[in-house]
């Protein structure tokens, strides 16, 4: 059996929105899907129960991360990932590339790698294509994201070129070093905002056969408009169809549900947990911002058309009483409540796709969430 296997469901006529299953060692899951985020082997609050209750049937981990503390190897010797952390479901971890970019303090970049000093102590550390997957092979996953570059935005074209070679060759090296045969090894397509680049990588990559393609280095602040237009021209470079496709760290509803709309498959983001221990709740009518003062009475629940335990349980004004008295719980209702929300999210626009509604259902999101206030990538630190 191969590592990973996509078979195509459902297509909507009047979009590329696609509904289909990815297969993997440890089980399945149906697209589009989104993976909470569960940085250092854990989805702050939650435990893996309360994520399968909440619909997650896969969840993103940081190879990263996890090489710092608390090491590879001991993961390994646990019994490897899903073991370690409880979780029999599929995992995905990524590289850690935008960590090391954005968070350590670099020493040098170059074809053979990254040298930077650790963000825990300070030591000094080399990441080169090799050692992730190394990495990657010891952690377990079912799907493994190579070392890339991604550049920060605004970023001028002459390195924006450059970073995509550097990805390229580093795919190229990654894709040879790969050996464990029940990991499936994505590629990454970079090129900042330009579209010709984009679909340049996508062309490059897709010769090298990965099961699996991710588009990296978007929602850094390049504006809704120019993330969409950059995001089409990676699809149009001809990601082959029978492939996943996974969005990277994007996850505004909005950006989420435009992106099924040009073929994406799978996303990720850290704002469902990260805005909710922030007293930000995200429901079908738009955000509700818990902290306010006009939810100290409202008997309501998070969002009436929930069927999470928060909702079924409590009103905005007990969790909206729970963050002023800084109670932990109401971190956790809050994070579980959103995490519920975007299954509901991707499940809503899998069963649009299969009854042809899906442009109905884009425009309902849309305009529930159109102008609302978030960052859209969310990178947990």
């Amino acid at each position: 059996m191969a590592a990973l296997s996509f078979e195509l469901l459902a297509r909507d006529a009047g979009s590329r929105a696609r509904a289909g299953r990815v297969t993997t060692a440890h089980g399945a899951f149906e697209t589009p899907a989104f993976m909470p985020v569960g940085t250092h082997a854990t989805v702050k609050t939650l435990s893996p129960r309360d994520l399968r209750e909440a619909g997650a049937r896969i969840l993103l981990a940081n190879a990263f991360h996890l090489s710092l503390r608390p090491g590879e190897d001991l993961i390994r010797r646990m019994g490897g990932l899903h073991r370690f952390m409880s979780w029999d479901g599929p995992i995905l971890t990524d590289s850690g590339g935008f960590q090391v970019f954005s968070l350590a303090q670099l020493t040098r970049i170059g074809d053979e790698g990254v040298r930077f000093q650790s963000p825990l102590d300070g030591s000094p550390c080399f990441f080169s294509p090799e050692r992730v997957v190394e990495i990657e092979e010891a952690l377990g996953p079912d799907i493994a994201m190579p070392l890339d570059q991604p550049v920060a935005y605004p970023c001028d074209r002459d390195k924006a070129r450059a970073a995509l070679e550097r990805s390229q060759l580093w795919a190229e090296r990654s894709r040879r070093a790969h050996r464990r045969e029940d990991q499936a090894l994505f590629g990454i397509v970079q090129g900042s905002v330009y579209a010709d680049l984009r679909r340049e990588a996508a062309e490059r990559l897709r010769a090298l056969d990965f099961p699996g393609y991710a588009i990296g280095g978007l929602c850094l602040g390049e504006g809704r408009a120019l993330f969409l237009d950059t995001l089409a021209a990676a699809m149009d470079g001809g990601l082959p169809a029978d492939r996943p496709r996974y969005l990277m760290g994007a996850g505004m509803p909005v950006d989420v549900v435009r992106s099924i709309a040009l073929g994406v498959d799978m996303f990720d983001c850290v704002l469902p947990t990260r805005n909710g221990r922030n007293g930000w709740a995200f429901t079908t009518a738009g955000p509700v911002k818990l902290r306010n003062a006009k939810y100290r009475e409202d008997a309501a629940p998070l969002d009436a058309a929930c069927d999470c335990y928060a909702c079924a349980n409590f009103s905005r004004a007990y969790i909206h009483h729970l963050f002023r008295a800084e109670e932990i719980l109401g971190l956790r209702l809050a994070s579980l409540h959103n995490i519920r929300y975007y299954q509901r999210l991707v499940a809503g626009a899998r069963d649009a796709i299969r009854e042809g509604t899906y442009g109905e259902y884009e425009r309902g999101v849309c305009e529930a969430w159109e102008g609302a206030a978030g960052d859209g990538k969310g990178q947990e630190t």
